[in-house]
């Protein structure tokens, strides 16, 4: 079908003439998605067999999220098939990018972790190794973002339809999942055996997806699980109504509310239903002796959502496979590895060992007795305090997922230089002390597939004619480019690239929001998670002072910008909801201002997803990486955004470090403090925020106007923000760093007042971000962690 033109076009009409000659993009989209499906079909089934058959060491990448994205035009380009298809259903009178917006995205994720993984799965297949992704498929996913006068407003994700989608439901693989009920052990000749009675019971049935790998690389595995009905028989006293409800609710939504204990149970749900089903089924898939398992299989758990893969491979190796406590124990901590995405405190994750008992009481009696037997290790050890508390599973009532993740696997990673150096010095001091093998660095990476071939085939196709297709297969090869730094014509061309992607950017938001911008004005661009320590509340303060600046000084009439946010906040998150509604009004104000909005323009782009993404981030003249200087652990968005030729306005923090040696300083706009100076100030509680707004008349006003309700429709609307900045001592240091970000923004403005040496600026950007594909990440991970060999080709 998609071997020529000529040939898919015969075949497309044939198609679209069964569908009763209906020639909309609709129908259009529908013929086309079936066609790409059978393409990759034949070939998956091979794959699995082979895979079913091969002795060769499978890996499972286990995480809470995937956010895929839309995935027709990524099959497409992977199947190499993509401009063949645009050519021919042009010449049909069909625009493929057309056809391709009207696929729903898969609500399967948030932000970087699950964007992350779905890079990590493309690489995987494209490098030609097996590896295999395990989730949830959420049916109602995060949620659907809409602004309702300003403020977030949730609405779930309707993205499941049938028959319009490659996943495959595999009944056969259907399995039951055991909650609450009591544990009984009974002695026997072979020893203990350990049964749980009065169980409630959860099926969970897996929609396999397929994940193509580009240019002759591998088709892996997608595995989501879905919760549903078991016919298991269940607790008199649970309702047939009310277990249908509960039941439902764990394949839902991703991050459901845990403000309440019902809440945390349901979180607790999702995990263990993810831990439980995947590794259930890898096990019970396997060809192979159960004491070969680190030999043939690798298991990776992405953050510590799917911690409780260490106590439920421990529970299966001993009361399924009837292997004592030490062998198990051997085989677990030889198959799992851990990556740790965070260096928040409050982001690691901790459950009361209450509640872990009631829902999983045969996982949490083996959870104690991990934390009973790692203590009788170190306690001999004359050990201070705080080492006891950072060396104990269990501790004050609570279980420590993360330090449970790093004793029962043989690799821990971080995702970035410098957070692995704080992880190991700081956070995990102690662990890192104890296990001085364990901990190594893998800095985060993202598929050039999907955020230069996919989004910005102009410029992938400059790239080409300049340097040859080379860095297709092997991204470091980008380099050559910065020969061409310097080359007037190259820049002319990359300069009309960028204004050619303004204007798609404009046009799509022209559909989607009705908003008109100023396509030779400087695209600022803050997209991300909305969060204190991300800090869009420093950039939506800083757009205050230039719009009152503009007001009160005639002479002020700076060049033109458009500052777009994009994100969404937690639905419990106070914090992070107001300052949602902060960055609307301002928007509102600006926006209507006659004077103001010829030199500022506010967009916030409603339910920002990937496909916002592919054309805001080629789009972008400036990249805002602003978070806090130790708390972002990576932070891939920076990498899309370089390699499009975008310039970073960042802090010391996360890859941003990374980025800056990679393309030197000169070539970026630093500001900030730096992590040391960060972790100082919280060490020894130096910081008072009341000295900065006692000193500056400017933050001492915008707090004020915060504190009356002036920027926010009342101050009710403000008031966890007011709070946090002044009696919360402002723990994300934005009033500290607030003046040297907006000195820089000056530098930023100087710079672009010469276009040439902005594009060549721009041009060793793209050259540097080579480094930050995720095939090098995956080749690393493979080679030093997981040990996988490519799977053989046909």
């Amino acid at each position: 079908m998609f071997y020529s033109k000529e040939q898919f076009k015969e075949e497309f009409n044939r198609r679209l003439a069964v569908e009763n000659g209906d020639k909309t993009e609709s129908t259009a989209y529908h013929v086309l998605g079936k066609m790409v499906c059978e393409e990759v079909m034949l070939e998956w089934e091979k794959q699995q067999i082979a895979n079913q058959n091969s002795g060769d060491k499978q890996l499972y990448y286990l995480s809470i999220e995937f956010l895929l994205g839309r995935l027709l035009g990524q099959n497409l380009h992977n199947l190499g098939a993509y401009n063949l298809v645009e050519e021919a259903l042009g010449e049909l009178g069909y625009k493929l990018a057309e056809i391709e917006e009207l696929e729903q995205e898969p609500g399967l994720g948030n932000g970087g972790l699950g964007r992350l993984a779905a890079c990590f799965l493309d690489s995987l297949a494209s490098l030609g190794l097996p590896g295999h992704g395990c989730g949830i498929r959420y049916r109602g996913g995060l949620f659907t973002q809409h602004f309702v006068k300003g403020f977030q407003v949730e609405t779930p994700t309707d993205w499941i339809k049938e028959g319009q989608s490659l996943e495959v439901r595999r009944d056969d693989l259907a399995l039951d999942i055991p909650f609450y009920g009591e544990t009984h052990m009974t002695v026997e000749e072979e020893g203990v055996r350990t049964e749980l009675k009065n169980a409630v019971w959860v099926k969970a049935v897996p929609y396999d997806m397929p994940i193509v790998g580009a240019q002759g690389g591998t088709i892996n595995t997608l595995r989501l699980w879905q919760a549903e009905m078991s016919e298991q028989p269940q607790p008199a006293e649970l309702g047939h109504l009310m277990n249908e409800l509960e039941t439902a609710k764990i394949s839902d939504r991703l991050y459901p509310d845990d403000a309440l204990d019902s809440g945390k149970l349901l979180r607790l749900k999702q995990q263990y239903f993810l831990c439980s089903a995947s590794i259930r089924t890898i096990l019970a898939t396997r060809n192979f002796d159960i004491e070969e398992l680190p030999e043939k299989v690798a298991i990776q758990i992405n953050d510590t959502h799917p911690a409780l893969s260490v106590p439920e491979l421990m529970r299966i190796l001993m009361d399924d496979y009837e292997l004592d406590w030490d062998k198990a124990w051997s085989l677990t901590t030889r198959t799992i590895s851990y990556t740790n995405h965070t260096i928040l405190e409050e982001a690691m994750e901790k459950w009361e060992s209450r509640l872990l008992r009631q829902l999983l009481p045969r996982v949490y009696q083996i959870i104690e007795e991990i934390d009973r037997r790692f203590r009788m290790e170190w306690e001999s050890k004359e050990l201070d305090e705080q080492a006891v508390h950072k060396l104990s599973i269990m501790d004050e009532g609570v279980v420590k997922m993360a330090v449970l993740a790093v004793v029962g696997s043989y690799k821990v990673n971080g995702v970035a230089k410098l957070h692995t150096e704080i992880l190991k010095k700081r956070e995990m001091k102690e662990l890192n002390e104890y296990f001085p093998h364990k901990f190594h660095n893998k800095t985060n990476g993202i598929t050039h597939r999907r955020w230069l071939l996919g989004a910005n085939p102009e410029l992938s196709t400059l790239i080409t004619e300049n340097i040859g297709p080379e860095w297709i297969q092997q991204p470091a090869q980008l380099s050559e480019l910065g020969y061409l730094a310097d080359s007037r014509p190259f820049l002319e061309s990359f300069q009309a690239i960028k204004k050619l992607k303004k204007e798609q950017l404009i046009h799509h938001l022209e559909r989607a929001h009705n908003t008109i911008v100023d396509p030779d004005s400087i695209f600022d661009i803050h997209i991300k998670r909305i969060h204190g320590y991300k800090r869009q509340l420093m950039n939506i303060l800083h757009v205050q002072q230039l719009y009152k600046r503009i007001k009160s000084d005639s002479n002020y009439r700076p060049y033109p910008r458009t500052f777009l946010f994009g994100g969404k906040s937690a639905p419990s998150y106070h914090f992070a909801k107001q300052v949602i509604k902060l960055i609307n009004t301002v928007a509102e104000r600006v926006n209507n201002d006659p004077i103001a909005r010829r030199h500022l323009h506010i967009v916030f782009v409603e339910d920002y997803n990937v496909g916002h993404a592919q054309y805001m981030i080629p789009a972008a003249d400036i990249s805002e990486q602003i978070s806090t200087a130790s708390k972002e652990a990576s932070g891939t968005g920076n990498m899309k955004f370089m390699m499009n030729g975008a310039l970073t306005i960042g802090t010391y923090d996360g890859a941003n470090v990374e980025i800056f040696d990679a393309v030197g300083e000169e070539n970026a706009f630093v500001f900030g403090m730096s992590s040391e100076e960060v972790m100082r100030f919280e060490h020894d509680g130096s910081y008072d925020p009341k000295d900065i707004i006692d000193r500056d008349p400017l933050i001492r006003e915008a707090i004020e106007e915060l504190s009356s309700g002036e920027w926010s429709d009342g101050p009710h609307h403000a008031d966890f923000i007011v709070r946090q900045l002044t009696e919360g001592g402002d723990p994300f240091f934005v009033l500290k760093d607030l003046a040297d970000y907006a000195r820089t923004h000056e530098r930023v403005l100087a710079a672009y007042e010469h276009p040439v040496e902005w594009a060549g600026m721009c041009v060793r950007n793209i050259a540097a971000s080579g480094i930050f594909s995720s095939d090098r990440t995956i080749q690393q991970y493979s080679e030093d962690v997981w040990g996988l060999s490519k799977v053989p080709t046909n």
